[in-house]
């Protein structure tokens, strides 16, 4: 049986993004924009004092299935760090144009990504899911940089 890709507890995610404002004063900002359908997540980190994401914002303009990646990544990001949301984007990323089952360590991290399974399917889908992770990985990965104060 086909699921739908868009379905009940996708758009309830969408209806419900945690971390959803802009932090006042971020040590890492990035945004990112999908060339494809238009839609933009602009993620703020602040990280502690081994590397790991302390505050985290997001401003989400995307569709139903953008909306609930960064509502999934709202979920779980307090406590990653840039390298492992690279790894998550990564993985995400080529999971999405694979055909084996979402990773264990994806799974246990971010276990409502497997909602994303019908999108596989649709390419064009593909980038709104992976803005969120890539611009909180972004925005970690500039965090890094910033010396301490």
């Amino acid at each position: 049986m086909d699921m739908p890709l868009y379905n009940a507890r996708i758009l309830r995610l969408a209806a419900s993004i945690p971390l959803a404002e802009r932090l006042p004063n971020p040590e890492g900002t990035a945004q990112r924009t999908s060339a494809v359908c238009g839609s933009r997540v602009t993620a703020d980190v602040v990280l502690d004092a081994e590397g790991a994401i302390a505050g985290f914002g997001q401003e989400v303009r995307a569709c139903a299935l953008g909306q609930a990646s960064a509502a999934i990544l709202g979920g779980a990001v307090i406590g990653e760090s840039s390298a492992s949301l690279a790894q998550a984007h990564a993985l995400l990323r080529d999971w999405l144009k694979g055909d084996g089952p979402l990773p264990e360590v994806l799974a246990r991290r971010f276990p409502d990504l497997e909602l994303f399974e019908p999108a596989r399917a649709n390419p064009a889908r593909h980038a709104s899911i992976l803005l969120a992770f890539e611009a909180a990985s972004a925005a970690a990965a500039e965090a890094q940089t910033v010396p301490a104060g």
